[in-house]
């Protein structure tokens, strides 16, 4: 049995265990910082499918040292993840278990790419992933309508494109995906699938990301002119009508004289008219007192939108209403990298958040990308990012409830504009019985689980697979790995048509050759019609797999200790023509 050490409480360090038991029979330990806090009383809960009495071990340690990995038997587990949403604290305690075990591979969760970049240069037998950046993707094509492209560049830098089949060219198809209605994956008929793999050559495809729209900036007067200058100017505007009409009627002139008058009396002052009727000196005292009350107010209006718009200005905020765009609701982490790929992508972008110190916030303003900083569950933070004529809002906050919250709440807001009109609306939820809830009481159809997208990448790691990337499929995963023939395997020897199996694993490519065996390196697409090529040592195959299907691949790839001699394959013979008679 395998047996493995997960550090961390979060929400991916629960669903990672529960892949580990479940999928892979392993072992478990886990280590968290409180028994009675964060997810580890739901972690103690785990327990396998197939065996109530098999579930994690957890050790409680606010603080990492070498006497924690030695209690949590370290030096005899397979691999050990660092999955804390801390770079810094993972790398830290990867650090402290590599002195206790100089040897285990680590897979570390790492938002900074640079960091990350750098670990894997002095850490050996060390995978670094981001969780965002695995689970981004999904709720990119969610937020689109799932016609967004996904990228995946494997290992010799060929890059592939996981596409709807309506945009994709015939010729570049290398293998059908998933139904995506039909919630069917890898079926056996490529045909059925509409969501394909394709291969690009070198270039951009036509699905691939667009220059994104670049509004013109908000003129001046539209910016200072908001809606509370608008109405004290109306209230001026109304007040001297007025004035200028009782001007008119009781001094006995015409309207430009009595209009004249009632300007200089409301905004200059009057002068007291001694022989003036009564009915004149209330009509001036009137216009006075309101000219007093008026002139501070339009004072005051326009200084604070003139402020108001700087700020807006300089903090990158919304400065004219927009339409098409998309909201991101949380910028964190998740939110920080849907943002990102929405704007590579060309598509018009507006970010939220409540604090104006999260990851995201400098990110979109040094993108040049408007973000909001206010309570998300303010109508007026909303209506503020153009919410009724938005494309799409993304909630990827970490909390459930105001997720749900915002949505519904954009959802009225939207509908308050238009009635004929549904806004599209994208959940970051954990649960999946809450999210079955949640689309059965409230029609919310699109939700995604960092954790569920994220969770088998890690786990796959873990057990020594070079997962490049994941397909999302609606709430469900693909893994786009890369597994090399064992010597020995019960797959060496067998012809390239015996990898796939439907509904589970699908053989996209044999990439042949390896260093130090003085192989030449070549790479074989659409190995299934070359039907008589056999797998061996040399090989590695490209495969698209679902969870279950990756671990029975990787079982059958397992190489033995002390493998039969290597001898390179030899090309297929050729048919020998017949004799004639």
């Amino acid at each position: 049995m395998r047996k493995f050490v997960v550090w961390g409480d979060s929400a991916l360090a629960r669903r990672l265990v529960g892949e580990l038991i479940n999928t892979y029979s392993a072992q478990v330990t886990v280590i968290v910082p409180d028994l009675a806090t964060g997810q580890a009383p739901d972690i103690a809960e785990i327990r396998a499918d197939d065996d109530p009495q098999a579930g994690p071990i957890l050790i409680a340690a606010r603080k990492v040292t070498r006497a924690v990995f030695e209690t949590a038997d370290l030096t005899d587990a397979d691999a050990i993840a660092f999955v804390e949403e801390d770079d810094v604290a993972n790398v830290d305690a990867a650090l402290i278990a590599r002195e206790v075990d100089p040897t285990i591979r680590v897979v570390l969760r790492m938002f900074n790419k640079r960091l990350a970049a750098g670990v894997l240069e002095r850490l050996a037998n060390c995978a670094v992933l981001s969780a965002s950046e695995i689970a981004a993707p999904a709720f990119v094509a969610a937020a689109l309508g799932d016609s967004s492209p996904a990228t995946i560049r494997l290992s010799d830098g060929q890059l592939l494109m996981a596409v709807d089949r309506s945009l994709a060219n015939p010729s570049d198809i290398r293998a059908g995906l998933a139904h995506v209605a039909g919630e069917e994956s890898l079926p056996a008929d490529d045909e059925r699938a509409d969501l394909v793999l394709t291969s690009v050559y070198g270039r951009r495809a036509e699905t691939g990301p667009r220059r994104r729209r670049r509004r013109p900036p908000m003129r001046l007067s539209r910016l200072l002119i908001g809606g509370g200058l608008r109405r004290v100017l109306g209230a001026t505007a109304a007040v001297l009508a007025l004035g200028t009409v009782a001007v008119a009627a009781v001094r006995h002139v015409g309207v430009w004289q009595a209009l004249y008058l009632a300007v200089l009396t409301a905004l200059g002052g009057a002068n007291p008219q001694d022989n003036a009727s009564i009915a004149s000196q209330v009509v001036d005292v009137g216009l006075v007192i309101v000219g007093v009350a008026v002139i501070p107010a339009i004072t005051a209006a326009v200084v604070g939108l003139v402020v108001k718009a700087r700020l807006a200005i300089a903090a990158g905020g919304l400065t004219e209403t927009v339409s098409g765009h998309v909201i991101v609701v949380g910028l964190g982490n998740v939110g920080t990298r849907v943002l990102t790929e929405l704007n590579d992508l060309g598509i018009d972008v507006v970010g939220v958040d409540r604090d104006e110190r999260a990851r995201g916030v400098q990110v979109g303003r040094e993108l040049g990308l408007p973000v909001i900083i206010g309570d998300v569950t303010n109508p007026d933070t909303l209506t503020a990012a153009s919410v009724a004529t938005a494309r799409c809002l993304v909630l990827v906050t970490t909390e459930d409830v105001t997720n749900l919250e915002v949505a519904l709440l954009g959802r009225d807001l939207a509908r308050q504009a238009d009635p004929a009109r549904k806004l599209r609306v994208v959940l970051r939820l954990f649960e999946e019985d809450f999210a079955r809830r949640i689309k059965t009481a409230f029609d919310i159809n699109l939700s995604r689980s960092v954790s569920y997208l994220a969770a088998p990448a890690f786990a796959a790691s873990m057990v020594g697979s070079e997962v490049i990337d994941t397909i999302p499929v609606g709430r469900r995963v693909l893994l786009v790995a890369e597994v090399p023939v064992g010597a020995g395997s019960e797959l060496e020897g067998r012809y390239f048509r015996e990898v796939t199996v439907p509904g589970l694993v699908r053989l996209v490519a044999v990439q042949t050759g390896r260093a130090g065996l003085g192989v030449g390196v070549q790479t074989f697409w659409a190995p299934e019609q070359n039907r008589w090529r056999t797998l061996d040592r040399t090989h590695t195959m490209v495969v698209v797999a679902t969870r279950a299907g990756l671990v029975a691949l990787l079982s059958r790839a397992a190489g033995v200790e002390n493998p039969p001699p290597f001898h390179p394959p030899s090309a297929p013979p050729l048919l020998s023509p017949q004799p004639r008679s």
